[in-house]
């Protein structure tokens, strides 16, 4: 048996995504920037998939943006965000993704901000006290805190973020990478401006993801070289990949409460019977309503050759992660763990789930974790 749980770094897509992208492969080619029928004919099939997703958001089409990915989104948000708007002082934490974090710090070392992080707790929560009392004592501010946190799987309220912000006039950019499709973001009424999506978390297909820019910010583009994207993205639109996202995401939403059950209960399921490990500690929030369904981290006990731990998961069938999969093959750890204060001497593995795991898979890593414990005690 191979057991693939490591959604949190991309997801198998989905085979009526695949089908959809495939038809459009064999029967649109042609530019959506071309006036002739062809392109008309890809346009049209752009901007369907835009009010799709808008429609699921509840939002204007006009404030969904294709991008290449989360990433790219990010960059855009941050970068266009703080220097069109000539914003002085940035807030983020020290466990955001490297895509908001490298950014802003590259931005602090330009001279364009001065970067503030808001205190976090050992679960990765973030104290909004100490927010408010950040967000009170500086100019306007642009804040990048995110839904769920990709290795913890700790959430943010963003309610309550976007609250402060709105209170004290502050620009705030949500990574919702992890949860866009896995719970329902209403744009109508969630206090955010920006927020951002990418469709391989989703079952979808890598290279394709968007950002959603609130009607009341204005900002320039950060790829110039056309006027795709109603003139705020160059290059030629993916549209194959920006149809496969639609799709993607329209069934997140018809089976996304179905899902969530799913998958918590193998998430609950494994939390119950790791714990009758000696030894185990789990990183984040472990409690449903304070952590995405789909993340569980753990850290095992001290054993010899823990670097190996997840060598060892990978030969007996296990596909996992030591963390972010963006950090892989490094060998300075986690940023995030280290940033919420985890033993670095005890190997810390992420498993992350989605809809097509089952209770036998799981049954089958507990076994095999526990024949790796065993051997290591």
């Amino acid at each position: 048996m191979r057991v693939y749980l490591d959604n949190a770094a991309t997801t198998p897509i989905d085979p009526e995504v695949m089908k959809q992208m495939v038809q459009v492969m064999e029967s649109q080619f042609g530019n959506p920037s071309s006036i002739h029928a062809h392109g008309r004919e890809a346009r049209s099939l752009i901007e369907k998939a835009r009010k799709t997703i808008a429609g699921l958001l509840h939002t204007s089409p006009a404030e969904i943006f294709f991008t290449s990915g989360g990433t790219e989104a990010d960059n855009t948000a941050i970068r266009c965000g703080i220097i069109d708007h000539g914003l002085k002082h940035a807030i983020t934490s020290r466990i955001e993704h490297h895509a908001v974090v490298h950014t802003l710090e590259a931005l602090e070392k330009a001279g364009n901000i001065k970067l503030s992080f808001v205190n976090i707790d050992d679960k990765g929560n973030v104290d909004y006290a100490h927010l408010e009392q950040l967000l009170q004592e500086n100019e306007r501010t642009f804040v990048s805190l995110m839904h769920a946190n990709n290795e913890l799987g700790t959430l943010t309220n963003v309610e309550r973020v976007g609250e402060l912000c709105e209170q004290y006039n502050a620009l705030f950019h949500c990574d919702t990478v992890q949860t866009v499709g896995h719970y329902p973001h209403d744009l109508g009424k969630l206090k955010v401006h920006f927020m951002v999506c990418a469709a391989h978390k989703l079952h979808g297909p890598k290279g394709t993801g968007f950002l959603y820019i609130n009607h009341k910010v204005k900002i320039n583009p950060m790829i110039y070289g056309g006027s795709q994207e109603r003139n705020m993205r160059g290059g030629t639109e993916n549209i194959y990949g920006i149809v496969g996202l639609a799709k993607a995401l329209e069934m997140a939403y018809k089976d996304m409460a179905a899902h969530q059950q799913h998958i918590q209960g193998l998430k609950s399921y494994m939390i119950d019977q790791l714990q009758q490990i000696p030894g185990i500690h789990f990183n984040g929030e472990t409690a449903p309503e304070k952590s995405l369904y789909t993340v569980l981290n753990v850290s095992f006990p001290e054993m010899e050759m823990a670097d190996m731990l997840l060598f060892s998961l990978d030969i007996a069938g296990i596909s996992a992660s030591g963390g972010s999969a963006c950090s892989s093959g490094t060998n300075i750890g986690s940023h995030v763990l280290n940033g919420i204060g985890a033993n670095p001497d005890r190997p810390a593995v992420r498993f992350s789930f989605s809809k097509y795991n089952t209770r036998d898979e799981i049954d089958f890593t507990l076994n095999k974790i526990r024949e790796i414990v065993s051997v290591n005690a």
